[in-house]
């Protein structure tokens, strides 16, 4: 199966062109913004107010829902009001649960938006064994109850998304393929199969997860499967978003590693950046994340041909299986590590600044340091740094990068050897440093350093000089345009020399000049990316003024790619009509008192109706069941229900508390 043209080279996937309204998705069209409101539906000015302010700051598309049919029907009214203010923009009617409701929007809106996976069925959460004939009888049930919908879209020319979520998979889907990527892919292949026995092909799909791993997998397998069902021809669109992702930096990287590695793919037609925040901030992270994809795919680069795949798998992840050098690689956690550029002039005023910013992040530790080396008094200040460094309790591993013949001569003070592998570097230096690093029994790390078609060459040229000196400690990195593509070419190349097990170290250089939320979304997908592809044993920020600051970014791409845990995981819901408190002030009030659990996943989800299903791998849950109560969930299961909300953030730490998972506060445990 093929879900891309080439995973080593940007290339967009070939799609059909569904209009939406006046707005076109797919084909040659460019990667269209969307958001949702999260105003009462019922409440006209309210709405239209938003949606003219989302319109304002680029919003191409808005979605409302429109939980039952009163919301339904009152989507005339917003699109009245809006046409009065003279806003035109698509929208898309949000629906869950209820067909009366889908069929009533259809009439006012430009899109519906349905879940398969709860649009005729009811969630139970029921374990049970389905025979086939007890399952083509339920999908025979959903397909029937779908079926009025489709044919009143194609009568009214309107489109349909069939929006899969991984938390709100039917029972049978379940029972028969878990909640899984394959499971997502097939509930969503139920529903098409009835808009394709209409005639019916004006369909976007989305395969949401608040896992970016699992969001990747499913829209990859998507992709696959529905050119299997057409092969050669455009495919339909894709709506890419990560469900949940939450809010501030780490909603923002979150996001930023499931839709863009998916960009990075060439998956991806309309974009949703799903933010526990007002929506109109989600708009221009989608707007820099579409453009980041379109020049990728404008560039036209030619896909280098490794030799091998990446990966075995591009539908589940696999870390890497990698020897250990020193700390890096094997069973080690993928490792955080800083390169600060030049020696400092002053090391000991350095270590102080370094010391003092780190100690900023005490939940967090950087693991290593890389200065860059250029001539013999920099070696000497150096060694005055490190020792600096030990004298304020901070002993770390230095690594030196230098051009290969000054490399030689550093072997013995380092504690790895970063050397280019370039166009201009003869093989015979590169021996060289080989040899002299395995006298000082020191590793050596070969960034290669060119485009993204000659990484192949260059790995291979890392290899021979590693073969020539006798080297085995060492590890590849890559230092060439469309990181994600490299670093996969890289690892691809080492399998097909057989040296699969070489470990990869990521790097993100940061542009001094380079704008700071631009910055902070291309360092999430170009390290996000490859860690769910299973590629990278150490990532490191290059650049970064802020030492603490950057230690900090790492760390929260590693958790966003669920590569390692440092910190309590929030999957809070970007809120809509249907939310019964304010998710914005809730999500920040059980921040405030859970965020030292380290490890724990807790979910705050605006409503009753989706929220038990979408909150998925959730240790504990925070629902609103009505105005003014909650229910308390402890995974699926809802342990108390109808909690009056001004004691539900003490009852959640209580729950908590009583399964064994609560520690206390550093500042508590202090007192």
């Amino acid at each position: 199966m093929h879900y891309t043209a080439s995973p080593f080279a940007p290339r967009r996937r070939k799609t059909r062109v569904v209009r939406v309204g006046d707005v076109a998705i797919g084909g040659n069209q460019p990667v269209r913004v969307q958001s949702m409101t999260t105003t009462d539906t019922l409440d006209t000015a309210g709405t239209a107010d938003q949606v003219e302010r989302l319109a304002a700051a680029g919003c191409e598309i808005a979605r409302i829902t429109a939980p039952s049919r009163k919301e339904a029907e009152n989507l005339a009214a917003i699109r009245a009001e809006l046409f009065r203010r003279g806003v035109r923009i698509p929208l898309v009617a949000d629906i869950h649960y209820t067909p009366g409701a889908a069929l009533i929007a259809a009439e006012h809106v430009e899109k519906v938006r349905i879940n398969p996976g709860n649009y005729a069925d009811k969630k139970k959460f029921e374990v049970r064994d389905y025979s086939d004939a007890e399952y083509a009888e339920e999908v025979e049930h959903a397909a029937e109850r779908f079926r009025p919908l489709v044919r009143r879209l194609r009568e009214l020319g309107r489109a349909l998304r069939i929006g899969t979520n991984h938390g709100s998979l039917a029972d049978r889907i379940l029972n028969r393929y878990g909640d899984t990527p394959r499971g997502m892919v097939e509930s969503a292949l139920e529903f098409l199969d009835v808009c394709e026995d209409e005639n019916y092909t004006d369909v976007v799909f989305s395969m949401k997860a608040s896992n970016a791993q699992v969001a990747i997998q499913a829209y990859r397998l998507l992709a696959a499967r529905l050119e299997e069902r057409n092969p050669g021809e455009p495919g339909y669109p894709f709506h890419v978003g990560v469900t949940e992702a939450g809010d501030g930096e780490d909603g923002r990287i979150k996001s930023a590693i499931g839709i863009g590695a998916l960009l990075e793919d060439g998956l991806g037609d309309t974009i949703r950046v799903s933010l526990t925040e007002d929506p109109v901030k989600e708009v221009p992270v989608a707007a820099a994340l579409a453009r980041r994809a379109e020049a990728h795919w404008a560039r036209g680069a030619p896909a280098p041909d490794p030799g091998a795949p990446f990966a075995d798998d591009p539908y589940s992840h696999r870390r890497r299986t990698t020897r250990a050098v020193g700390a890096l690689g094997g069973a080690n956690p993928v490792r955080v590590e800083l390169a600060l550029g030049a020696v400092p002039a002053d090391p000991r005023a350095a270590a102080a600044a370094l010391a003092r910013s780190l100690a900023e992040v005490r939940e967090v530790a950087c693991e290593g340091l890389c200065f860059d080396v250029h001539d013999v008094p920099d070696q000497a200040r150096l060694a005055e740094l490190g020792a600096a460094l030990r004298a304020r309790a901070l002993d770390l591993p230095i690594a030196v990068r230098a051009e290969s013949r000054l490399a030689v001569a550093c072997a013995a003070g380092a504690s790895r050897l970063v050397v280019a592998v370039g166009a201009l570097i003869e093989d015979a230096e590169l021996a060289a440093v080989a040899r002299a690093a395995v006298s000082a029994r020191v590793p050596v790390e070969w960034e290669l350093r060119g485009a993204l078609a000659d990484i192949p060459a260059l790995a291979d040229r890392a290899l021979a000089a590693s073969r020539s000196g006798g080297l085995d400690d060492f590890a590849i990195s890559v230092d060439a345009p469309l990181a994600v593509h490299a670093a996969r070419a890289a690892a691809a190349r080492l399998r097909a020399r057989g040296a699969a097990d070489v470990p990869i170290v990521l790097r993100h250089r940061r542009h001094p000049e380079a704008d700071e939320t631009d910055d902070l979304l291309d360092l999430a997908v170009d390290l996000g990316a490859p860690l769910c592809d299973g590629i990278g044993d150490a990532v490191v920020l290059d650049g970064f003024a802020d030492a603490g600051r950057a230690t900090d970014l790492a760390y929260r791409v590693l958790q966003g790619a669920r590569l390692r845990t440092t910190r309590t995981e929030f999957i809070s819901c970007p809120s809509c009509g249907r939310t019964l408190f304010d998710l914005e002030e809730t999500t920040a009030r059980i921040k405030a008192r859970t965020s030292h659990l380290v490890g724990l996943k807790i979910a705050v989800m605006g409503c009753i109706v989706n929220g038990p299903g979408e909150m998925a791998d959730a240790d504990f849950g925070y629902v609103g069941s009505g105005p003014g109560t909650v229910n308390l969930f402890v995974g699926h299961e809802c342990v108390e229900r109808h909690v009056p909300a001004a004691e539900a953030t003490d009852r959640l730490v209580a729950l908590i508390q009583r399964h064994g998972r609560w520690v206390d506060p550093p500042s508590a445990s202090a007192d």
